[in-house]
């Protein structure tokens, strides 16, 4: 089941569940009525085309093939049409043991053409961390983002049964309390 804005309010309150802002906003004013808001924040990567011919997912990505830009407190960015940028949440999330969280589009985003993620938008029990966000300009115009915008939406479900394998003691918990983007780390997957 999805949690109402007075579970959410609670389990946030009780200290259940932590959606920290690392800015000074107030995260309880980000409740909508079954989600609660994520902003944009300061960091984002991109990647160096001209500096590769191909990403090969078993050696990962080249540290030197990716540049992390840092932005200002409601500086803009120009997403244009195509472009693939790897954005942090301004939102630090810790997901308890009994639920796990849905990074989802809101629609005013959506219909500039902005896709804030492609398939990574599911949160296992026990993540702590700032999120990834894999954005793409759909469109076939520009698009202006700001840091501190709100991008999207979390939406929390409870779990049926309790987790045993919980996300921070996988051997793959690859991402676990990322601050900045993170690139993909597939290589280190078992093949």
């Amino acid at each position: 089941m999805i949690l109402s804005d007075t579970e959410i309010r609670r389990r946030l309150e009780s200290w259940d569940m932590e959606v920290l802002s690392l800015w000074d906003y107030k995260v309880l004013d980000q409740i909508w009525p079954a989600s609660l808001d994520f902003r944009l924040g300061n960091s984002f990567k991109i990647f160096r085309k001209s500096r590769q011919t191909v990403i090969d997912s078993r050696n990962g990505v080249d540290p030197d093939h990716v540049e992390t830009i840092t932005l200002q407190d409601w500086d803009k960015f120009v997403l244009h049409p195509g472009d693939f940028v790897l954005w942090v949440t301004l939102e630090k999330i810790k997901i308890p043991y009994d639920l796990v969280a849905r990074c989802e589009w809101r629609s005013s985003i959506w219909r500039l053409g902005v896709i804030i993620h492609s398939t990574a938008g599911f949160i296992d029990p026990w993540f702590e961390g700032t999120i990834t966000l894999e954005m793409t300009n759909i469109n076939e115009v520009p698009i202006a983002l700001y840091t501190g915008m709100r991008i999207g939406q979390f939406a929390f479900e409870t779990i049926v049964w309790e987790v045993e394998n919980t996300y921070d003691k996988r051997k793959g918990s690859k991402y676990m309390n990322q601050v900045l983007p993170e690139e993909s780390r597939i290589s280190n997957d078992l093949y």
